[in-house]
């Protein structure tokens, strides 16, 4: 099967392409350079109305949603078990968490980056940032409660849904946020000396040196 990842480093992108290297799928990468405008190219737009990063391209054509990308992916090797199959429950806590992620972490980071760089400056409000702050620590508290003790937030296995919430916690970090919970340290820890996010990062650091 042929699979094209269009994105861009550092961005949503960083979910698909980790989850790929997790999987073990083959994938291309072609870069959509955001500092170059080519995400509101004629080209790209043909691909993503919305002109955000990222979708892919798949064989029965163009997905984009960095979540519904990640749950269509796991469909490709339901045996890695990165999305529970062999519970109901499991899996209803699979989808609680990745709907936090979009909807309780990712929201006040994604608040705080619209108002500095990607919303016209006419529409940018500087007081917004504060509000995103705390909002955030409110996410981060509830992230802490309901990881636990916990390696994973779905227990001992590493799903798809840590990818979301481990990409929000980086996020954070990239933006000067405080995490002071001490299991969130210790996940983020866990999280980032996976090998599969090592080689996502290095190809798309790749990408923007070819």
């Amino acid at each position: 099967m042929s699979l094209t990842v269009y994105g861009y480093p550092n961005t949503r992108t960083l979910r698909v392409t980790w989850l790929l290297e997790e999987l073990g799928l083959d994938y291309n990468f072609q870069l959509v350079d955001l500092m170059k405008g080519e995400a509101r190219q004629t080209s790209f737009l043909e691909l993503n109305a919305g002109g955000k990063v990222p979708a892919i391209r798949v064989d029965g054509g163009i997905i984009t949603e960095s979540l519904a990308i990640m749950n269509y992916l796991c469909t490709l090797k339901p045996e890695a078990e990165l999305i529970p199959t062999y519970s109901a429950f499991r899996r209803a806590q699979y989808d609680q968490w990745s709907v936090f992620a979009i909807a309780e972490l990712e929201q006040p980071l994604w608040t705080m980056g619209k108002h500095k760089f990607a919303l016209p400056k006419d529409y940018r409000v500087r007081e917004m940032e504060a509000t995103s702050v705390y909002e955030f620590q409110v996410a981060l508290d509830l992230l802490s409660k309901g990881l636990g003790q916990q390696d994973y937030i779905l227990g001992d296995s590493f799903s798809a849904a840590d990818i979301l919430l481990g990409h929000c916690l980086f996020w954070g970090m990239s933006f000067g946020q405080s995490i002071e919970q001490e299991n969130l340290k210790a996940y983020i820890g866990r999280l980032g000396v996976r090998p599969a996010l090592g080689l996502a990062r290095q190809k798309e650091k790749q990408a923007m040196s070819d």
